[in-house]
């Protein structure tokens, strides 16, 4: 993949600056409740792209930028996770919505780090844009826990939504399970499944279920209407 490059120029800012991009970016985030957006214009991404990557260029600026950039990450991650917060729970059972717009910006935030680094301004290409916004699948990355290394093996994965259920058009191989301490179980996992986008309310409430080998089920409530 090619990476664009252009000369650039340093915009002056502040941890007041900062603050202020991150208030704009909490409203942007918590907006009218709409759900996932199943598509979005060219013009739309690149916005969202640009917002991303000044949230970032801000936040770098600020006296204790590492703090700050860490709460960029945090608050964009925290539009698109249900269930328990991994950091407060590790063994809780989480689902993260890899959005279209999630994706952006993160592509935005990749923008502003690598530009810094290089001393020059890097964009994503345009081929790789439309490529993301044509994406006929959702991927949802799923965290929990069990009692062996290999218990998740086999998991299927599906969003029910009232009666009616929709299976996963394709589920990743779930990681081997690593202890959550060094005394052994429980052991926590990741698996990714992927769902059409035609195939559900992008704005519905939802649950996510993990059936594993053994039988046991485990769920996630996921309202799709406050997930950017």
């Amino acid at each position: 993949m090619r990476i664009h490059v252009r000369s650039g120029h340093r915009v002056p800012g502040d941890r007041a600056a900062a603050a202020g991009i991150l208030f704009g970016l909490g409203l942007l985030l918590a907006g009218p409740a709409q759900g996932i957006e199943v598509k979005l214009t060219t013009d739309e991404a690149k916005k969202i792209l640009d917002e991303s990557r000044a949230v970032m260029e801000h936040a770098g600026k600020a006296a204790n930028s590492k703090d700050e950039l860490d709460k960029v990450r945090k608050q964009a991650s925290a539009a698109v996770l249900a269930g328990a917060d991994p950091e407060k729970d590790p063994c809780g059972t989480s689902a993260v919505f890899f959005t279209k717009r999630f994706r952006l910006g993160e592509f935005g935030r990749k923008e502003a780090t690598e530009s810094k680094a290089q001393g020059r301004e890097i964009r994503m290409p345009e081929e790789f844009i439309k490529k993301l916004l044509d994406m006929p699948n959702l991927e949802v990355g799923l965290q929990f826990c069990g009692d062996d290394e290999y218990f998740a093996e086999g998991a299927q994965v599906a969003i029910q939504q009232g009666s009616k259920n929709i299976k996963a058009v394709d589920t990743g191989k779930a990681s081997k399970g690593r202890p959550i301490s060094k005394d052994g179980p429980p052991y926590r996992t990741n698996l990714s499944a992927r769902f059409a986008y035609g195939s559900f309310d992008p704005a519905a409430k939802s649950k996510i279920v993990i059936t594993l080998m053994d039988g046991k089920m485990l769920e996630v409530d996921a309202d799709l209407s406050k997930v950017k």
